[in-house]
């Protein structure tokens, strides 16, 4: 039977070393190595439409020699076009130095959704926020190159706190950009159920100020912070989330971009 894969580990300078790697479609095999540096461009032609996914998390491990693992897409979206970058989250092993960059260069009528989210870690081997560095940075420039929308988040350890003591209870930070004429009423519709979603967490019943776990340690944490604002002159929004779970993230992505059905086919984050 033909191999679709193969793996050969032998002992060189008394370590375990990957000598022979061989793979074919479907089958992917992967060494990782120090500082891994992804970079993807992508063209969106005039009136097509494009879904970057991805089959499962992106794991970035622990990094050696303190070297930084980068991921780099420049992407070009043409006019009445439609790209959605809608990635499961990252996932920063303990250790972990990991930057990523997006750029999205557009025209005035593109269209564009962009889910970019990371996870604590991996929980059942007891991390949680304990990688070194993690950058994420999205920038939307127009044609001529005049910037609609630049964003970085940035988390850090340092000397005073870690990110752990930073987060509390909360597990993962999203963002969700959705821009384009094409996705105006997902835009309006999202902004709407955001604003009535997060209105009871911030105003409490007569029942819950007088219960005593309010009393004595303040109002408990809503599962799920959301926040969403225009930019670009109402041309597109940007929904900012904090959760204690994963789940809860992919169930409000499968909930509000499941209008994108109608585009690509099949409603995003389904399993």
């Amino acid at each position: 039977m033909e191999e679709t894969g193969f793996l050969t580990v032998e002992k060189i300078d008394g370590k375990s070393t990957v000598t022979r790697c061989f793979s074919k479609y479907p089958l992917k095999l992967i060494i990782p190595n120090k500082g891994d540096r992804v970079v993807v461009g992508l063209s969106v032609g005039d009136g097509c439409t494009v879904a970057l996914t991805t089959q499962a998390s992106t794991k970035v491990y622990k990094s050696v020699d303190s070297k930084c693992s980068e991921q780099v897409l420049e992407a070009k979206v043409g006019r009445n076009a439609l790209l959605a970058v809608i990635p499961d989250p990252v996932t920063c092993f303990s250790a972990a130095i990991y930057s990523q960059k997006q750029v999205f260069r557009i025209s005035s009528d593109s269209n564009l959704v962009v889910v970019d989210w990371i996870t604590s870690g991996r929980h059942e081997s007891g991390e949680k926020w304990d990688f070194v560095f993690y950058k994420s940075s999205n920038n939307i420039f127009l044609d001529g190159g005049e910037p609609l929308f630049v964003d970085s988040v940035l988390l850090e350890q340092t000397s005073t706190t870690s990110v752990a003591e930073r987060m509390k209870d909360y597990q993962v930070v999203a963002m969700v950009i959705i821009l384009g004429p094409k996705l105006k009423h997902l835009q309006d519709l999202i902004q709407s159920e955001v604003e009535h979603m997060m209105t009871g967490n911030f105003r409490p019943t007569k029942v819950q100020k007088m219960s005593s776990e309010s009393s004595a340690n303040g109002p408990s944490r809503p599962p799920i912070f959301a926040s969403c604002s225009s930019f670009g002159a109402k041309a597109g929004v940007v929904v900012r989330l904090l959760s204690t779970t994963t789940e809860a993230v992919y169930a409000f992505l499968r909930h509000h971009l499941s209008g994108l059905e109608q585009f690509l086919g099949a409603p995003p984050y389904r399993r």
